[in-house]
């Protein structure tokens, strides 16, 4: 299938080129695409990287999805995958179902399903607790910010845990001579930066705003866990703009580790 790039016009529009000023005339039989470039356009928007019609290699077969969507973290890449369901009538059960396979045989992040027609109880039922999501483009559009936030904030927790897997299968003496702690009660540490960003994100997770350091976060300093923590953390966006170098720092120092030691 073709793979169709985006980048910016005199319009301030994301469009395809050869696109511009056909959307108002397109037909019923080509809603269906200009939708699934409509979502794509959304995610570019944000700053995310976004293609429509690829063709992805899973564990067991190829898939064709409607968007592919993918950000980069200090060497880590995440990746999500859209599928639009241009239709009026509501989504069954068997759809968040496929797409869920889908996202477990290619091994992405997250899966996000978008249909104006809205969604059966069943799928919105299969889609909770998962790394699924169901909802509309136009609803998404409406809440951008905190819906697409709330996903960074979920990845950002599920890299923090990957830190502390590996932080502790590393042995004390490397994780020493690497800067990933010391051998007294001073300097870096990784262990007080993980408990730090878990701490921090569940009350994110929790929506307990504004955020007010409690004790843990007091007898950290700046020295510990390489930035200083704010006295408050007013909403979401605040949430990330600490957490994410956070967690970015932690990265760089597991990832020199493992490479210094051929871990």
């Amino acid at each position: 299938m073709p793979t169709v790039s985006y980048s910016w016009i005199e319009s301030d529009r994301l469009m395809t080129a050869g696109e511009a000023n056909v959307r108002p005339y397109l037909s019923s039989v080509m809603d269906w695409k200009d939708y699934q470039e409509q979502a794509a356009s959304f995610f570019c928007a944000l700053g995310l990287d976004a293609e429509t019609d690829v063709t992805i290699q899973g564990a067991r077969t190829k898939h064709d999805v409607d968007v592919l969507v993918k950000s980069h973290h200090a060497g880590f890449d995440v990746t999500w995958i859209i599928e639009c369901k241009y239709w009026k009538s509501k989504i069954s059960k068997l759809h968040v179902l496929a797409l869920r396979e889908i996202v477990n045989d290619t091994g992405a992040d997250r899966g996000i399903l978008f249909a104006e027609g809205g969604f059966q109880s069943g799928a919105i039922e299969a889609a909770t607790l998962t790394n699924i999501q169901v909802t509309s483009l136009a609803d998404v559009e409406h809440s951008a910010s905190n819906a697409i936030n709330s996903m960074r904030l979920r990845d950002l927790f599920d890299r923090l845990m990957w830190c502390k897997e590996e932080y502790w299968e590393i042995p004390k003496s490397m994780r020493i001579e690497s800067g990933l702690r010391t051998d007294v009660n001073t300097g870096y540490s990784g262990d007080w930066t993980i408990k730090a960003g878990d701490n921090l994100m569940l009350k994110g997770f929790r929506g307990e705003y504004p955020i007010i350091p409690d004790e843990i976060h007091r007898i950290i300093s700046k020295e510990i866990i390489g930035q200083e923590i704010p006295n408050r953390i007013e909403n979401l966006n605040e949430l990330l703009a600490f957490v994410n170098p956070l967690v970015e720092n932690l990265e760089n120092k597991i990832n020199a580790c493992k490479t210094k030691f051929g871990l």
